[in-house]
């Protein structure tokens, strides 16, 4: 019996148009899961549902800070076995230079977003006993650098947020974890190259004594959190950070 599988169950991605949702994606359709993928970008969300292994998938475009898409998303989604936050960004500005308008963009989509939109799964009854909810945090939570305040503090606001929630629904066997990835490989890291300084990524790189990762990488550690291996594993961190 392979403890990996997640052939029966179904499960739904935000942020599945790049990145690590979409390979997350991808690697979940290999491990027989059915997924129900969302993503502002229609095109590419297109192009991870090709991406996908032949299945029942459903792909969903969508803006999740707009409240009324949010509720056409609930609305859609079936009875769910697990759910993964893969939706947000990144930006980096030094304290001094803060707005109110960075910090309500940033909240908005890293934290509030995730928030509500699980509050809905729940309320709906839509998420079942015995699933998975991942969210996505940073290693930035555990390694500040110049500029990361406020997208270390979206990610250190989730991760607490995701330790009560594993409090809160135990009883129905409904797991909450993080994942904390260092630098990954994606668009997001390439955007992040435009607002951060070299020194800072150089700096970062030399921490790890393997290297920046992929997003294979982060995709084996969700599946893992979203199958019956982790079945005994709630309210955890998982840094990966190559060493």
């Amino acid at each position: 019996m392979n403890a990996f599988d997640l052939s029966g169950k179904t499960i739904l991605i935000t942020g599945a148009s790049s990145g690590i949702g979409k390979q997350a994606a991808i690697s979940i359709s290999n491990y027989g899961g059915r997924l129900i993928i969302t993503g502002r970008n229609e095109d590419r969300l297109k192009e991870t549902f090709d991406s996908l292994k032949p299945g029942e998938h459903l792909a969903l475009t969508a803006n999740l800070s707009i409240a009324e898409e949010r509720d056409s998303i609930i609305e859609q989604t079936p009875e769910i076995n697990g759910v993964v936050h893969c939706a947000g960004i990144t930006g980096h500005l030094p304290a001094k230079f803060i707005r109110q308008q960075d910090l309500d963009e940033m909240f908005n989509i890293n934290f509030n977003v995730p928030v509500l939109f699980t509050s809905q799964l729940l309320k709906k009854k839509k998420i079942l006993q015995n699933s998975s909810i991942v969210f996505l945090s940073s290693i930035a939570t555990k390694y500040p650098y110049f500029g990361g305040a406020l997208y270390g503090s979206t990610k250190s606001a989730i991760e607490s947020y995701s330790r009560v929630l594993a409090l809160e629904l135990a009883s129905k066997k409904i797991r909450s974890n993080c994942l904390s990835p260092s630098f990954v490989q994606t668009p997001m890291v390439e955007d992040t190259r435009k607002t951060i300084s070299k020194e800072v990524l150089d700096k970062f790189e030399k921490m790890m004594p393997l290297g920046f990762g992929e997003p294979e990488d982060v995709a084996n550690a969700i599946v893992f959190f979203l199958s019956d291996a982790s079945k005994w594993v709630t309210g955890a961190n998982l840094v990966l950070g190559g060493g």
